[in-house]
């Protein structure tokens, strides 16, 4: 990871809410969740919300790297109807080593619908390949793929 990440970096994403990303599709599988009313998913928000922090990070790893989300701690105070617009704030709050903190917001142009906490680990994707598909072997599951490389933003 490069040097230049620092406390205060901030990201902003936005994303319209579609009726895939509620309640009853979080698992399908599942008849309580399909029982449930069609407003934005906790589940879905969260990973909008470490979509934001990965694009606070995407500037400052360095080829080959990654990270993962390693805790999360949020509210999810608001329901949010498919077509609201969901606007998620990331600010890096700490750079300890490779574990990244971050303070993030969600609001849907209504209210604040989630904040709270989450951290990353910025990884070498190599290694962090191996292990799990060592993981994988010795418990008789498929093996995963390299991740594919991405730009960094306007890259």
């Amino acid at each position: 990871m490069k040097a230049t990440l620092e406390a205060g970096a901030t990201a902003r994403l936005t994303f319209t809410v579609t009726a895939e990303k509620t309640v009853p599709h979080l698992y399908a599988e599942s008849a309580d969740f399909r029982a449930m009313p069609g407003v934005f998913a906790t589940g879905f928000m969260v990973g909008l919300m470490e979509w934001a922090c990965l694009e606070v990070l995407k500037p400052h790893l360095d080829a080959g790297e990654g990270s993962l989300g390693i805790h999360v701690d949020v509210s999810h105070s608001g329901a949010t109807v498919p077509g609201q617009v969901v606007t998620v704030d990331a600010t890096c709050t700490g750079v300890t080593g490779r574990r990244i903190a971050f303070e993030v917001v969600a609001h849907d142009g209504v209210e604040v619908i989630g904040k709270g906490r989450h951290e990353r680990m910025v990884v070498p994707w190599a290694r962090f390949v191996q292990r799990v598909n060592d993981k994988a072997r010795g418990a008789g599951a498929e093996p995963i793929a390299a991740p594919v490389a991405v730009t960094a933003l306007g890259g």
